[in-house]
């Protein structure tokens, strides 16, 4: 029997998160090296991973197959492809980044209100969530990835209302009303998502007799299972609104920059970074596989979602006053783009997205926690409260800026070749929808540039004048996220060599192909 590898990649930080937890009160560093450490090992098993899976090889690699609720036909069974080892990866990549910029976050407060905060348990939920996440990019059985799916709001939930931003104009009080209302609407959103994502998990096992999504989709694919149109259609619309409820989608979206605001910086990173790109990954997983006929019929709806999502959420990120909130509908406008790429059903579009989501992981780690070392320092997330602050930290704002430029997609920086993908990738089947796209981008550009002027250059603020530059620590954080931004630019075929045989693998089960070029003949 062979080492289950990615068994052991995602129990690692649940064994690490209960290890942590249980760490005496008084041995808070403790605590936090302990995090760090496991964050570490996690990320050497998905090398391992990373390692061992054959782009060239089966669909599924690294499975692991074991009766679990024999009565109901569900099974532990985990597999992943070239998309679910990148997203694994990423990851793994950012956990330790992340405990390193949270690392005073979660410390002792001997002021106000809230006089201790359990460090130990911080670190505990981030590796709980880790743990969870990576799970679900492994799952193959739909049972299995329901419950990590709706399992991981558990702790995000606590993150969010219990280690909150205190960064707050209107005091600690405000802010613990504010961290309330954004964790409970964050729940809440969730929960609706999920329970109507049971109810379809409870039809398709009524339909199929399992929850195999490998014995599922070849059966759909060889003909024995056959489903009544309006039943598919169904069943597709209860899987895609929890998904679009966690990505988020247009009109679905409102939680998430609440949930951003009002969490540190770290927190927010792993919420829009991490978690939600499980909604996006489900979508390619689940909802094209499962359902190949009624993914096509929805495909017109959801791309005119998406490019509302993307337009709608630049032009709500021009407007903002917050950075967090900015970054928030960034992102939104950001995971557009990456639904349009899934729905587009292109080899480009779907490649361009699964891009896309590494990419988008790695350039809002980068800009967001940069963001979290400026308000830190200056104890506010308002815009207005900054200017010149390249003359007093200048390794700070030229981080910042190269965070900023990823944002805008800069040809050079790795989001750029992602969502020029996506944008190709729509254009060739939907023209329409891929030129009115591409505001999305002049948008982007004004409202990361904007950002940047206000709180970056012009006259030194007094409040701003003493401000120290990052750290060592925070330089360890930003510095690896800013190399592989510029590498992954330059040279993204190790990611692409990793995707592509699951994007043509995902176009296969919906039965769809590249259009071809309409070349004129030659006279």
């Amino acid at each position: 029997m062979s080492f289950p590898l990615l068994t052991a990649t995602a129990a690692l930080p649940a064994i690490g998160a209960v290890a942590t937890a249980a760490v005496p009160a008084a041995r808070r560093t403790a605590a936090k090296w302990l995090a760090l450490l496991v964050s570490l090992a996690t990320l050497a098993l998905a090398i391992a991973v990373l390692v061992r899976f054959d782009p060239g090889g089966g669909r599924y690699q690294l499975t692991e197959s074991h009766a679990w609720i024999a009565e109901f036909g569900v099974r532990y069974e985990l597999g992943v492809d070239g998309i679910g080892v990148a997203l694994v990866a990423l990851t793994a990549l950012l956990m330790p980044f992340i405990i390193l910029a949270g690392w005073h976050d979660a410390d002792p407060m001997e002021t106000g209100s809230r006089r201790w905060r359990p460090t130990q348990g911080f670190f505990a939920l981030i590796l709980a969530v880790e743990a969870m996440v990576i799970l679900s990019f492994e799952a193959t059985d739909v049972f299995l990835f329901y419950i990590f799916f709706e399992a991981m709001l558990i702790p995000m939930y606590f993150l969010i209302g219990g280690f909150g931003d205190h960064a707050h104009e209107h005091g600690e009080k405000a802010a613990s009303t504010q961290r309330s209302y954004a964790a409970v609407k964050f729940l809440l959103y969730n929960l609706v998502g999920g329970l109507i994502m049971l109810a379809a998990v409870i039809g398709l096992y009524v339909v199929a007799g399992n929850f195999s999504l490998q014995e599922i989709a070849q059966a759909r694919a060889d003909g024995s299972l056959h489903m009544a149109t309006n039943t598919e259609r169904w069943l597709f619309l209860g899987f895609f609104f929890a998904f679009a409820v966690k990505a988020p989608l247009w009109p679905l979206h409102t939680w998430l920059p609440n949930a951003m605001q009002e969490s540190t910086a770290p927190v927010a990173v792993l919420i829009t970074a991490v978690v939600d790109k499980v909604g996006t990954f489900a979508m390619l997983r689940f909802c094209l596989q499962l359902f190949p006929e009624a993914s096509k019929w929805a495909t017109p709806a959801i791309l005119v979602l998406a490019l509302i999502s993307v337009i709608y959420g630049a032009l709500l990120a021009v407007g903002q006053r917050d950075i967090k909130r900015l970054v928030a509908y960034a992102s939104i406008s950001h995971f557009g783009f990456i639904i349009m790429g899934i729905f587009a059903m292109t080899s480009q579009g779907q490649s361009g997205a699964t891009l896309y989501m590494v990419n988008h992981g790695i350039s809002t780690a980068a800009l967001m926690l940069v963001a979290g070392f400026l308000i830190s320092r200056r104890g506010s997330r308002l815009i207005a409260d900054y200017g010149g602050v390249q003359k007093v930290a200048p390794v700070l704002a030229g981080t910042f800026l190269i965070g900023s430029l990823a944002t805008l997609s800069l040809p050079g920086l790795a989001p750029f070749v992602s969502e020029f993908l996506v944008l190709v990738g729509t254009f060739t089947r939907y023209p329409v929808i891929g030129i009115i796209a591409t505001f999305g981008i002049v948008l982007a550009a004004l409202y990361t540039l904007v950002l940047y002027q206000r709180t970056m250059t012009g006259p030194v603020k007094p409040e701003v004048s003493a401000m120290p530059d990052l750290r060592v620590r925070e330089i360890l954080v930003i510095a690896p996220l800013v190399v592989l931004l510029i590498f992954l630019g330059v040279y993204p075929k190790p990611v692409t060599d990793i995707v592509n045989p699951a994007v043509k693998s995902t176009l296969s089960d919906v039965q769809k192909k590249d259009p071809q070029p309409e070349v004129e003949a030659a006279k």
